[in-house]
């Protein structure tokens, strides 16, 4: 048996347990111990108390609830839009490349650089305040966006919206891509509608690429962090904490790497239900359909 096949991927091995499989080992080992840092000094273990506080500590129930609502708020919109960009965009026209690196663009930016973009458009006296105010007379322009529970969640959901519709328009333009034109042609010839044809060919055609991108978008919604961290620290009171947030704030703030660790294994065991059950919705779906 040749032995360079396994050479090849020794490389990929080793990076994947250095950094993924031990962090993960050593953060579920964390979470049963009352974790002390400091160099030579014992942890104490303490079993399940770490899980049995966090399921009745509210700030992780508030937390859980804020990432669910940021899932729910922006993972359909991307969808939805990135979906419809790579319909428009699917055609050959001369400024088709200008226009997909204009939507892909907010994609490849840093998070750092258009979270703090999008504090300063929702401040006090940002420009959507000027805007919604001043120009369009639609409130009353001091509206104090990141100040309260919702409206910072639609600042922080609109941000999320706006950086992620370019991935998800590349994905599904490249699945466009490969719908065969001949079922297409042979559909409007026979007289249905644009509805129908994508309802009958194209969504059919591309709907691999939407359950790739569907259990992407809600693995990346259970994960929001900078924008939150950067754009509310997670306040006003806590009301804006998600689940990442507030992890960080117990394990790299409050120094409790314990309870910290026990977050991180609870939203991990939560992102890996959520997608089997995705998954196993979406063969269900395609069996029935077959």
């Amino acid at each position: 048996m040749s032995l360079t096949p396994y050479l090849f991927l020794l490389p990929g091995v080793m990076l994947f347990g250095l950094f993924i499989l031990y962090p993960i080992v050593q953060a579920a080992q964390m979470s049963f111990y009352d974790w002390n840092i400091l160099r030579g000094s014992a942890s104490q273990f303490i079993g399940l108390d770490n899980y049995i506080r966090a399921f009745q500590d509210d700030r992780f129930w508030l937390s859980l609830s804020n990432s669910g609502i940021y899932m729910l708020l922006t993972v359909p919109p991307q969808i939805i839009l990135g979906l419809a960009v790579a319909m428009l965009l699917r055609s050959k026209a001369p400024a088709q490349p200008l226009f997909r690196v204009l939507f892909y663009l907010p994609v490849v930016t840093s998070w750092v650089v258009v979270s703090l973009l999008f504090k300063y458009l929702f401040a006090d006296e940002g420009l959507i305040n000027y805007t919604l105010g001043d120009l369009l007379h639609l409130t009353d322009g001091d509206t104090s966006w990141l100040s309260g529970r919702w409206t910072a969640m639609v600042a922080i959901c609109a941000l999320g919206v706006w950086k992620g519709v370019g991935w998800s328009m590349m994905i599904f333009l490249a699945a466009l891509q490969g719908v065969p034109q001949s079922l297409e042609e042979a559909a409007r010839v026979d007289g249905a509608g644009w509805w129908q044809r994508f309802r009958a060919v194209t969504l059919p055609a591309i709907w691999p690429a939407m359950i790739f991108v569907i259990v992407m978008l809600v693995i990346g919604g259970f994960n929001v962090f900078t924008s939150v961290l950067l754009m509310t620290g997670g306040g006003p009171g806590g009301q804006t904490e998600v689940l990442l947030t507030y992890m960080y704030q117990q394990a790299f703030s409050d120094l409790d790497f314990g309870y910290g660790s026990a977050l991180a294994v609870i939203l991990t065991v939560i992102v890996f239900v959520a997608s089997v059950i995705q998954l196993r919705a979406f063969r269900d779906r395609d069996g029935d359909a077959a």
